[in-house]
């Protein structure tokens, strides 16, 4: 089944702040989440965990 282009979950990209430029691909739900989203996640270059910020 594919997915529709749905703008109430947009495929967003998460940046590291580290500077690596690894990146990840999810979706958000903006009617709960409106604003920029940042995450902390595992950043395989430095080898620990960094916030991610998302991308436009």
């Amino acid at each position: 089944m594919a997915r529709r282009g749905n703008d109430l979950r947009p495929i967003v990209k998460l940046r590291s702040t580290a500077g690596t430029g690894y990146t990840y691909v999810t979706r958000k739900n903006r009617r709960t989440t409106p604003d920029r989203m940042t995450m902390r996640k595992y950043d395989p270059v430095v080898r620990r965990h960094v916030d991610f910020r998302e991308e436009r």
